[in-house]
Order: C-alpha cells, then structure tokens, then sequence
C-alpha cells in the first residue's frame, strides 16, 4: 500500500477513525530534507500493513498544519486512537521512523 494523500477533508476519516496506528509526514515540495525523507515514508507504508501512512502538504493543508503546531518541516507524528502518541522533526532515518512506531 502506499502513503495516502491526507487534507482537511478526509482526516477524520483517514486518520482519527483508523483502527491502525498513522504516521503522518508533514511535508512540502520545496524542502529538500522532506524529498530525503518521503521515500523512507514510501517504503514504510508499503511495506507495514499494520499501519496506514498519510502525507499532508503544508502549502496545500495549512489549517491541518496549524492544528498539528507544524513550524519546521519535515515533521513525523503517529497518531493512534485519534491521539499524538509521537512527533520528530527533521529528516530521520529509517530505522529512527519504525521506532516512533
């Protein structure tokens, strides 16, 4: 499966009704650390079943962004049961992200 295309119209139920953690990257075309992670997302997302991966453009999605306290780009932040369980900012590493999980 791959990272789903997450905005304020399909976030409630992508996102606070999966009955799967979400790791969410908060992302723009523009950061060159976000071109670096989103691969890493990539791969994550078709390779864990287990869990849903979304993607939400900053540029595109503002209010989304707001609402998570996005400042800094790239940011990571798993939700389970519709709650911030984790939050990184800045590229991570692979192994770094499965861990938030």
């Amino acid at each position: 499966m791959s990272a789903i295309n997450v905005n304020k119209n399909n976030f409630n139920e992508e996102v606070l009704q999966s009955d799967k953690p979400v790791l969410i990257d908060f992302w723009a075309s523009w950061c060159g650390p976000c071109r670096m992670v989103s691969p890493v997302v990539e791969e994550i997302a078709s390779e864990r079943s287990d869990i849903k991966v979304g993607k939400v453009n900053v540029d595109e999605e503002q209010e989304l962004a707001m609402q998570f306290g996005v400042m800094s780009i790239p940011t990571l932040v798993v939700m389970k049961d519709g709650k911030v369980v984790s939050r990184a900012v800045g590229a991570r590493p692979k192994a770094q992200i499965l861990e938030m999980l």
